[in-house]
């Protein structure tokens, strides 16, 4: 017998929804669920309702599903990165700097982009930037060749190491969901302001988007300074061993809950 017979009968027919009073629907409840929650509104992906049809429902995809036709391994989409030309960066880069550690990691470590150590190495923090964050991540037992992964939210470096413009950031956007999905970590930790303000889509500084744990796609993600400024401001460090410390205390409470 079709489950779906009945639905045909006058009786029984359905009210069918249109994709657009889904996405109305949705965005009260996000909105109402902000509200409740703490009062601030996140951000989220775009909706992608269909409307409604009688015909039987198609499997849904699972969350953060990668086509392979757009990316089935790492490797193809470094070699992606590497032949983009999607914004002007590419005109003055040495190398591309796609990201660097385990296909499986705990943490996926995000920056805002390369330097000048990275541009030239292909890389991620490997100048006295990187090596402050190596040292920040062995204090919680992390590790870029163990169980992190580092990258940034571009992937090539801006002239003079100033801040990427919103449009370069756009143009590697993809690659950094791409990545997401692939690597699927245990949560996030953004380095810096650049970095949270682009994935929150804020404007809001560091000093107060820090130290907070924050719903993004299915993660968690943690945010604290950049390892350049502590170095420029020692006075930071206690903060940011803060946020080290909840970044440890989540991980260990992932791991109590693992079958």
């Amino acid at each position: 017998m079709n489950p779906y017979e009945n639905l045909h009968s006058k009786r029984l027919r359905p009210r069918l929804l249109k994709a657009e009073q889904k996405t109305r629907l949705a965005r009260f409840l996000d909105l109402a669920g902000d509200y409740l929650r703490d009062g601030y509104i996140y951000p989220r992906k775009a909706y992608t309702f269909r409307d409604d049809s009688l015909e039987p429902p198609l499997e849904a995809a699972p969350d953060h599903a990668v086509l392979p036709s757009e990316a089935d391994s790492l490797e193809g989409l470094e070699t992606e990165i590497q032949n983009c030309q999607g914004c002007p960066l590419h005109t003055s880069r040495i190398q591309t700097v796609p990201g660097q550690g385990a296909s499986r990691p705990l943490v996926l470590v995000i920056g805002e982009g390369p330097g000048a150590d990275e541009d030239a190495s292909g890389r991620p923090f490997v100048g006295k930037a990187g090596q402050l964050l190596d040292r920040m991540l062995a204090a919680v037992d992390l590790s870029r060749e163990r169980n992190c992964f580092i990258t940034n939210v571009v992937k090539c470096r801006p002239p003079n190491n100033r801040d990427p413009l919103p449009e370069e950031i756009a143009a590697c956007a993809p690659f950094l969901d791409r990545q997401l999905a692939l690597l699927k970590p245990g949560m996030i930790l953004c380095v810096g302001r650049v970095a949270m303000q682009s994935l929150l889509h804020t404007d809001e500084g560091i000093g107060r988007l820090r130290g907070q744990l924050t719903a993004y796609q299915g993660f968690s993600l943690l945010g604290t300074y950049h390892p350049s400024a502590l170095l420029r401001d020692a006075s930071l460090k206690r903060a940011a061993w803060e946020d080290l410390k909840i970044l440890r205390d989540h991980l260990a409470a992932l791991d109590e809950r693992e079958p």
